[in-house]
């Protein structure tokens, strides 16, 4: 029992860490919460079950296909709506109630289109599973398990190793110092909301063939990844991922002594013990900006 607990909760937590750290990265960049990412999510799933189901692609195309108009409609929100309201000194403040807004109307574009019943990708046989350890775990979720780890790795080396990756952090550091230095940032901004619509994506369609799609599907994804970001860290990448999988792990492990419905209770729980003790994180640190 405990076992596949844990098993269910290293699930979870990668399916958490991998939205949490697209989420994570566009707020370090653009300094604000990005509440529509949870949309863009949802959006992902669906655009899988478009390609895959409805228009009949095979994996290989649909998917890609899936990501890369997922990454379109992240980059197309910066464009169209964040970036002019930049330019017209938009507040912080601001800039999170029209995410709000997004996400409303991106969650009704999605009724719309496919309407509010469950959704599902999976045409095979319905199979038991691998067993392991005393816990059975399916071929999916090993899938979610290895991608969510490889993904987050890759991130994680980019933005240490990479030139690109260096130039994204020191916007995120300090946007006014960076511009100063001859760095565009709406650039990276805009990739910033591409890359992190892109992780969002692939976690959106791995969870669909896991426990299949509706279109509230991305309120519990935003929640849990802004709960992993507290935890986690704030200002870390890392501690993103982090925060994602002890929130995961945490739920599972949790309704072995409690009922099941308490699983958002206890993350919940863990997070307003974090902004009570620690607001910064386990990774995190108190931001500092240089001043010129």
């Amino acid at each position: 029992m405990l076992n596949q607990l844990f098993i269910n909760g290293l699930i979870a937590g990668s399916i958490y860490s991998l939205v949490a750290v697209g989420f994570a990265l566009i707020y370090q960049t653009a300094r604000f919460f990005h509440f529509a990412h949870g949309a863009v999510y949802t959006f992902g799933a669906y655009f899988a079950y478009l390609f895959y189901i409805q228009l009949g692609f095979d994996r290989i195309s649909a998917f890609p296909l899936a990501c890369l108009a997922t990454m379109l409609l992240g980059a197309a929100l910066e464009l169209g709506v964040y970036k002019p309201m930049r330019k017209r000194k938009a507040t912080d403040l601001t800039l999170l109630i029209a995410s709000l807004g997004l996400y409303i109307v991106l969650q009704n574009v999605v009724s719309m289109a496919w309407g509010d019943d469950t959704r599902t990708m999976r045409t095979g046989q319905v199979v038991e599973g691998h067993e392991f350890l005393g816990a059975r775990i399916t071929d999916i979720q090993i899938a979610m398990i290895v991608a969510s780890i490889l993904l987050i790795a890759l991130v994680s080396l980019i933005m240490k190793q990479m030139r690109f990756g260096k130039a994204l952090r020191a916007s995120a550091n300090d946007a006014q110092l960076t511009r100063l230095c001859g760095i565009n940032t709406d650039r990276y901004i805009l990739y910033a909301f591409a890359i992190g619509s892109f992780l969002a994506a692939i976690a959106a369609i791995m969870i669909s063939f896991d426990t299949d799609m509706t279109p509230t599907m991305g309120f519990n994804a935003l929640v849990m990844a802004v709960a992993a970001l507290i935890v986690g860290g704030i200002n870390s990448l890392p501690g993103a991922a982090l925060g994602g999988s002890l929130i995961g792990l945490a739920q599972n492990l949790g309704v072995y002594w409690l009922p099941s419905k308490w699983q958002d209770t206890i993350a919940f729980a863990i997070l307003i013990l974090f902004l009570l003790f620690r607001p910064y994180g386990i990774l995190g640190k108190k931001p500092q900006k240089a001043h010129i």
